[in-house]
């Protein structure tokens, strides 16, 4: 029997009972769709955490106070105990390292901005004029923090532009008086829209100068400090740089923990690429199940369709053309639900971009390929018993069923 004659034939077959072979094609679907959501959603989450690491800057050496005790740098850690502050003085005594090109300190708190009768609780970060050439940020109206000494500053803030907008409306904001926590400040400058980033919306955020944020929180402990080192190849000499700078000031303690952007966002990469790859093999057992469902209606064909076969038998078919005509009808189903499945599964992720903008939920072309190929290898393997089942059949036991 000729490839094309047997294509058709198994075509045919197929086509003969439609409930039987829409429930096939479904249960393919279902699955290839599950694989191809799922991995947009995963690498989707992978790329959004790496371009919001991003975002903060290039070239970045981070500096946080407490001691990690572990190989790499875990998320857990940003927060933790220290025997020892790390201080503004710590922080001026970092630009002398030869690989950071610019030191920025920061502080983090919260307190109360309060605007002709008008109060509300925002974020306040404690920075330096530094902070926004390190973060790469932009402002719409007015001028950054001045260039002063670290230790002073003077009453000055940037506000957000949500802040901006909730506290002053269609008001000029640029060069009012307002009080954040006990202190006037004069509001100098207000941040470009940029939404929010690793958890903190700088529409919403509060500039001060770091020794008067110090001052309100009454701390002299700062949150971390960033370093832009002078190019790519300086961050790792950055680093070293800092832990050693650090550990001199602290006599001889390392009790700090110095991290690079490109650690961390390698972890997260590797963590969130993991994750992928794990829900992408769960959506991934629903193809096995619907395998063992092409499997068993095949071999209900092939009780069904036994006088078919015996004749078949009869007229010169040998066991290798039956054999190849359900293998041919459970690949051409198979791929049918291959295909309907990534056209939902692209469906599904194009659904959840239009919801959520800001999460690039787009399927890897590895997981995409993977489901395809691994719908069209279910459906040849759990063919592969029904098949030989056909093929092993008498024809003249097959005929005298009939």
């Amino acid at each position: 029997m000729k490839f094309a004659d047997t294509l058709s034939f198994a075509r045919a077959a197929a086509t003969a009972n439609p409930m039987r072979t829409a429930l096939m094609v479904l249960a393919m679907a279902i699955g290839v769709a599950a694989v191809v959501v799922l991995t947009a959603l995963g690498d989707g989450a992978r790329r959004y955490v790496m371009e919001q690491f991003s975002s903060i800057g290039t070239n970045l050496v981070i500096v946080l106070p407490g001691r990690s005790q572990t190989g790499g740098f875990n998320p857990a850690n940003a927060i933790t105990n220290t025997p020892r502050d790390l201080t503004l003085d710590d922080a001026l005594a970092l630009q002398r390292a030869p690989a950071a090109k610019v030191v920025a300190p920061v502080v983090i708190g919260t307190s109360e901005i309060s605007v002709n009768g008008k109060l509300r609780e925002a974020v306040v970060a404690g920075v330096t004029s530094q902070y926004i050439a390190v973060r790469k940020l932009s402002l719409a109206h007015g001028r950054f923090l001045s260039d002063t000494d670290w230790h002073h500053g003077a009453p000055e803030a940037v506000i957000g532009s949500k802040i901006a907008s909730e506290m002053f409306g269609s008001e000029q904001a640029l060069g009012q008086l307002v009080r954040i926590g006990d202190r006037r400040f004069r509001v100098i400058g207000i941040m470009g829209q940029s939404g929010q980033g690793l958890g903190m919306n700088t529409d919403e955020l509060i500039f001060l100068p770091t020794a008067l944020a110090e001052a309100m929180f009454d701390t002299n402990t700062l949150f971390r400090i960033i370093i832009e080192a002078q190019d790519r190849d300086a961050i790792e000499p950055a680093k070293a740089q800092a832990a050693a700078i650090i550990k001199q000031r602290h006599e001889g303690e390392e009790d700090v923990t110095v991290i690079t952007q490109d650690a961390v966002l390698a972890t997260f990469d590797r963590l969130l690429g993991t994750l992928t790859l794990g829900v992408g093999g769960i959506a991934a057992i629903s193809l096995a199940v619907a395998g063992i469902l092409v499997m068993n209606v095949m071999l209900v064909s092939v009780t069904q369709r036994t006088a078919e076969i015996g004749l078949l038998k009869a007229i010169g078919a040998g066991s290798g053309a039956i054999r190849m005509i359900f293998l041919s009808e459970a690949v051409m189903l198979s791929l049918a639900g291959a295909v309907v499945g990534y056209l939902l599964g692209q469906g599904g992720a194009a659904v959840i971009r239009q919801l959520y903008p800001t999460l690039p939920a787009w399927p890897p072309n590895w997981a995409v390929l993977a489901a395809l190929l691994t719908a069209v290898a279910t459906g040849l393997i759990f063919g592969v018993m029904p098949a030989r089942r056909a093929a092993r059949m008498d024809p003249v036991l097959a005929l005298s069923r009939h």
